[in-house]
């Protein structure tokens, strides 16, 4: 029988490349979106959760223990990027960035970490912002930091029970939206968003099983 492999954030690119990456494979997926009304897909179950809202996910896991449909590859690639400098930040905008980008990676982790079996495995996706910081992107590469020390914590507290926790640093990755806003030199270096999903999809594997708390740049061109 095919593993269930779970997107968080399949409304993305990013989460859109995951999906196809999984099913590729063989596996079954839940394509998680916060309205979660995408186009059917053999293989695909569209489940809608607010990722942002920790209620909204663990009703989430129960509806599949309830169907049957226990996830072994859980990847977190819900997030999105706001601009700012620390001194121009706003209250709101810095919480709804850290909402984003850490509270949907933190409210999956514990979720899955209350549920996951051993060999199953937790791929989270930071940023190369988290490591590098860099001026214009305050609340975002925090946020993002703060998944890289989620990721080490949540690998170490599971290790005994056999699962894995390991995050992913892409820098830019290949997307519409970049498209539309960014200079064709910066563009250059961008990564295709499948083979993001790849690194990702390898470390959800049973080849990665010697594989935890690693902290894994995709940075292409860097």
């Amino acid at each position: 029988m095919s593993d269930v492999a779970m997107v968080c954030g399949a409304g993305g690119t990013l989460g859109a490349a995951l999906v196809e990456a999984f099913l590729a494979r063989g596996d079954r997926v839940v394509a998680v979106e916060r309205r979660g009304d995408g186009e059917a897909t053999p293989g695909v179950l569209r489940e809608g959760a607010d990722l942002t809202a920790p209620e909204e996910v663990e009703a989430l896991w129960e509806r599949l223990a309830a169907a049957g449909e226990t996830p072994r590859w859980v990847v977190n690639a819900a997030g999105g990027f706001r601009a700012g400098s620390v001194a121009d930040s706003e209250p709101d905008e810095v919480r709804l960035t850290t909402e984003l980008n850490l509270g949907t990676a933190w409210w999956s982790c514990r979720a899955a970490a209350r549920r996951l079996e051993p060999g199953g495995a937790i791929v989270n996706v930071a940023a190369r912002a988290a490591l590098t910081g860099g001026s214009g992107s305050a609340a975002y590469a925090v946020a993002k930091a703060g998944v890289v020390r989620l990721t080490q914590v949540l690998a170490a507290e599971l290790a005994e029970r056999g699962v894995r926790a390991n995050v992913i640093l892409p820098a830019l990755i290949d997307t519409p939206a970049n498209r539309a806003v960014l200079p064709a030199e910066s563009l250059e270096r961008a990564v295709p968003a499948e083979r993001v999903a790849a690194v990702a999809v390898f470390l959800c594997s049973e080849t990665a099983a010697a594989v935890s708390g690693a902290i894994v740049p995709v940075y292409g061109r860097a």
